[in-house]
């Protein structure tokens, strides 16, 4: 069995600034012998792919590109699976002056209809004219890609096979584009973020130096899919602009079995690891009353990053406590916060602090003034808890600003808007999409809500997913939460809108998947539901119980609640009481 790459290189200096590339810094860590390491379900390594290597295939393969029909400046799309083969096809785009599009993996999509037409979407946007996928998907990719402008559906080794072409080299310079990223958005109207050359070494500069403070003896770990940006960016790109050695395990095998991303954390000694709140909730469930935690060892993971989605505090600790045996220090969490349309990374919270919590008065001061009132240490009200997401990395900036565009005070709650290196230039194609949220001075409108305190970020939702009840402002997060507390309910099992009335008005919906086969059963649920609902957040809900897998997912995993509403507005969301027959049970 070949050997993983090494965690530091020998002679090659440790170097995270300077380049102006992607491939200046591949050209530069391929000097080296660090590089990316491939994992089966089970942990075992299974392909070994060091810079050097990468780069040199990516080359050769750069040299056949010419001969799929493909010219400079031509989008490639290219289903992002976790193997060597994505890798080089991207870096193989760099070095042709193509620009690759990732695509994503069946996951989270409803079936194989509503993914072909996904990826449809999506390579109809990017207007590409080659998709590359492994063998097994290729027919997937092809039936997707029918009425579109692609001209050749391949896998990596079909190009390999084709004679060099002979027109030389053009990689991209740093004022060109890089790739172009699908995180999120609609099948029919999806949109693409346009990343350049030189957002990407700013995004990734400024991670590395300064959100990492990464060192020569850092080693990644990584579950996290390569077409999302946490997983390209943050777990691929930065890696290579920095030296570091990436371990890999499959976003599939992840979900299967998400105790292999320990192993894999104790067996290489990994320092860095990022994962959104419900990668350490399943980790911690698969973990709950298993007396083997104690056989990894966890001490070297020094950032245990937390992002991509709303932080949940009560599931991290629940996995810091699960994995006290496994020596999981705390203070390794580092919360931040980013979005594609940034490249990746905007604020981190200080390294070694661990979670800070900010505890807010509920009631009419936070739901209906927008007002984040701390609450002293010891006062019993209750309270709404968020993690602090840290403050901007040098060169970012960011305000909070309210609904007419005025900039607010600290724990004025309004719109999150950021301005630094690494913005998108715009959505590909799409320039009223763009206007919409770059502004004419260079302030991007994230779509989220959140406060400042003294600096920091503390994000509390997004704009277009906050319900509005009766002049409250009710985070659908809460309702959620509080129900995925109830025993049997799993996370992502539930999602909360508002829909309208029938005196024009709004209503509360919560959809709850429902596994309970029995008609009484799912009477008793959907009352403990109204009840945990009403005494948590003093609303009543109308609570739909729907089979398992109604919920839609976006690219990046996160929960659709305007895919949900859109569903049940159109009455495809139905409740298991307007199943015929007393007991039938919810499909699996």
């Amino acid at each position: 069995m070949t050997d993983p790459t090494p965690t530091t290189n020998r002679s090659l200096p440790f170097r995270v600034d300077g380049f102006d590339t992607l491939l200046d810094g591949l050209d530069y860590a391929a000097r080296g012998e660090t590089g990316f390491n491939f994992h089966s379900p089970r942990g075992e390594l299974v392909a070994v792919l060091p810079y050097a290597e990468l780069r040199e295939r990516a080359r050769r393969l750069a040299e056949r590109l010419p001969r799929a029909g493909v010219a400079r400046g031509d989008r490639v799309a290219v289903i992002a699976e976790t193997r060597p083969d994505f890798v080089i096809a991207f870096f193989a785009c760099q070095y042709a002056g193509l620009i690759p599009v990732p695509l994503p993996l069946a996951v989270n999509f409803g079936g194989r209809r509503a993914y072909v037409e996904r990826l449809h979407g999506m390579l109809k946007a990017a207007d590409a004219h080659l998709a590359i996928a492994s063998h097994g998907l290729l027919a997937t990719l092809r039936e997707a890609a029918a009425g579109t402008a692609v001209r050749e559906v391949c896998a990596v080794d079909e190009l390999m096979a084709l004679p060099p072409s002979a027109r030389p080299f053009a990689p991209f310079g740093a004022a060109e584009p890089c790739y172009i990223q699908y995180s999120s958005g609609s099948t029919s109207f999806p949109r693409g973020v346009l990343v350049t050359q030189r957002a990407i070494a700013a995004n990734a500069h400024a991670i590395a130096a300064h959100g990492l403070a990464l060192r020569p003896e850092d080693r990644c770990v990584s579950w996290l899919p390569l077409y999302h940006d946490m997983g390209l960016v943050g777990c691929c790109l930065t890696p290579v602009m920095s030296q570091i050695t990436v371990d890999y395990l499959e976003t599939t095998a992840f979900a299967r079995r998400p105790l292999v991303w320990l192993k894999l954390l104790s067996e290489r000694r990994g320092t860095i690891s990022f994962s959104p709140t419900f990668g350490y909730e399943l980790a911690a469930r698969r973990a709950a009353g298993n007396n083997g935690v104690d056989r990894y060892d966890l001490r070297a993971w020094r950032v245990a990053g937390v992002g991509g989605e709303m932080i949940r505090e009560s599931a991290l600790l629940r996995f810091a406590e699960t994995f006290a045996p496994a020596r999981f220090d705390p203070r390794a969490f580092l919360a931040s916060y980013g979005l594609a349309e940034a490249t990746l990374a905007v604020t981190f919270a200080p390294l070694g602090r661990g979670l800070r919590v900010d505890h807010v008065a509920r009631g009419d001061t936070l739901e209906r003034d927008r007002l984040a009132l701390a609450l002293a240490e010891g006062d019993r009200r209750p309270a709404r808890r968020f993690v602090f997401c840290g403050r901007p990395m040098p060169g970012y900036r960011l305000e909070i600003r309210d609904d007419a565009g005025r900039p607010l005070p600290d724990r004025r709650i309004g719109r999150v808007r950021i301005k630094g290196p690494s913005l998108m230039a715009g959505y590909f194609r799409d320039p009223r999409a763009s206007a919409e949220i770059l502004t004419a001075d260079g302030w991007l409108e994230t779509g989220d809500m959140g406060y400042t305190v003294d600096g920091e970020l503390v994000v509390t939702g997004r704009s277009k997913d906050l319900i509005i009840l009766g002049g409250r402002n009710i985070w659908p997060q809460d309702l959620e939460w509080a129900v995925e507390h109830i025993p049997g309910v799993r996370s992502g099992d539930v999602a909360a809108f508002s829909a309208p009335d029938e005196e024009d008005g709004e209503r509360v919906v919560v959809v709850v998947e429902c596994r309970l086969a029995k008609k009484a059963d799912q009477e008793r649920f959907r009352r403990e539901i109204r009840a945990v609902l009403s005494r948590v957040a003093g609303v009543d809900c109308e609570v739909v119980l729907a089979p398992p897998r109604s919920l839609t997912y976006t690219t990046s995993g996160k929960l659709s609640r305007a895919a949900a509403r859109a569903k049940y507005l159109a009455g495809d969301l139905r409740d298991l009481a307007e199943a015929s027959g007393p007991e039938l049970a919810p499909a699996a």
